[in-house]
């Protein structure tokens, strides 16, 4: 799939590195095959790294953000 940051090019991220993360809260959307994915966090703390840059083709599987859990 494709890796988006926003729900809209030109749009804020739904989040950035150093801001806190609630549990069940939208991350990002990854494109596939023609259907947009939220993906949400299954942790509470604060965001400390994203792996991936928007628009990058990602897989099943793989790492895209590092969460420091409380």
């Amino acid at each position: 799939g494709t890796f988006f940051r926003s729900s809209e090019p030109g749009a804020p991220s739904f989040i950035e590195v150093g801001q806190p993360v609630r549990r069940s809260q939208v991350l990002c959307i990854i494109e596939a095959m023609k259907l947009m994915n939220e993906i949400t966090s299954e942790y509470e703390g604060e965001l400390v790294k994203c792996y991936v840059e928007n628009g990058q083709p990602v897989q099943y599987g793989e790492r895209l953000f590092a969460i420091k859990a409380k």
